[in-house]
């Protein structure tokens, strides 16, 4: 037979050992990991929110143009002066003749107050496509009045997203401005190229009557081929979406195309850096040198030129500072 349990003396149930109402009681959960929980998101909360302040895009400050002629755009707000622009004369800039005159009738008419156009100097590596945005605009500062000069400022090409807030800075001031991105192109699944478009036209705002862009590229339509192309082959219109994507360079007034110069070009350009810095090489030897230079490096152009002026100075023991 099965056993009956045992009753308390009291005849009041089963026993209950002493120690088991201090165990239940351990067990009990407690408010203090909920306090803490929440004391860790408040503080949490408070970080962010001095972060996001201390990122905050400062007021614009017209003034501070007149630090410099030559600024650099930082996506936080900041414009940091560059007290000294690396450029070349502008008439060291040989074999692109037709691209200079072009450039710098666009940008003195702009620098007059008259209308002029964006501008994209596309084309072969190395043919002095920044070297001429660089020269134009200090040309033409040449001669001008403080009030009256330039201002260059450089926006690098993965900060673009950020171009309507440098927008709305140099809106409010009476300096003129060349707003200038080097090397402009986009890839894959990158859509920060709507920002540029819609500050180049198209925008409800557009872009300010004292601003102008200047952008060089390797690509005349800015954007790799194989882009073009998985546009075309997944978009329902292929063609609308195509046209979207080639619509971005339409938007430059101003297409500037450079190409690869020919040996006589490349061979002035190398006699040109020679006589404006005093290296005193015979002719016959220069020309031996310099196109042996320019086969090894498998191209002719003026980056190409310039690297081997400095090798031949730094062998002459020339210091390149003009004469």
């Amino acid at each position: 037979m099965p056993r009956k349990p045992s009753k308390s003396p009291a005849g009041k149930g089963p026993k209950t050992p002493a120690r088991k109402p201090a165990r239940i009681a351990a067990k009990r959960p407690t408010a203090a990991p909920a306090d803490l929980s929440q004391e860790r998101i408040v503080r949490a909360l408070e970080t962010i929110a001095t972060h996001l302040s201390a990122q905050a895009t400062p007021d614009a400050a017209p003034e501070s143009f007149e630090r410099a002629d030559a600024f650099v755009w930082h996506p936080d707000g900041r414009l940091s002066a560059v007290p000294r622009v690396s450029r070349v004369e502008l008439f060291l800039l040989k074999g692109v003749d037709r691209m200079r005159d072009i450039l710098m009738e666009n940008t003195e008419r702009f620098a007059n107050g008259l209308p002029a156009n964006n501008a994209l100097l596309w084309g072969a590596r190395g043919m002095g496509k920044s070297s001429l945005v660089k020269a134009a605009h200090a040309s033409i500062n040449a001669d001008r009045k403080a009030a009256d000069r330039l201002k260059l400022i450089e926006i690098h090409r993965e900060d673009i997203e950020s171009l309507p807030a440098l927008m709305e800075q140099l809106r409010a001031s009476s300096f003129n401005f060349i707003v200038f991105c080097d090397d402009l192109s986009f890839d894959g699944n990158d859509a920060s190229y709507k920002s540029l478009k819609a500050v180049l036209e198209g925008g409800i705002e557009g872009r300010p009557e004292n601003v102008i862009l200047y952008a060089t590229s390797n690509r005349r339509h800015l954007l790799a081929r194989e882009m073009i192309e998985n546009e075309r082959s997944t978009a329902i219109n292929p063609g609308e979406a195509v046209e979207e994507k080639v619509s971005l360079s339409d938007r430059f007034g101003l297409w500037l195309g450079f190409h690869r110069c020919s040996q006589d070009e490349y061979l002035a350009m190398v006699r040109g850096y020679c006589s404006h810095f005093g290296i005193k090489i015979d002719d016959e030897a220069l020309e031996r040198e310099a196109l042996e230079w320019s086969t090894t490096r498998g191209s002719r152009s003026g980056r190409v030129a310039w690297q081997f002026v400095q090798e031949l100075a730094g062998r002459l023991g020339v210091k390149l500072a003009a004469k």
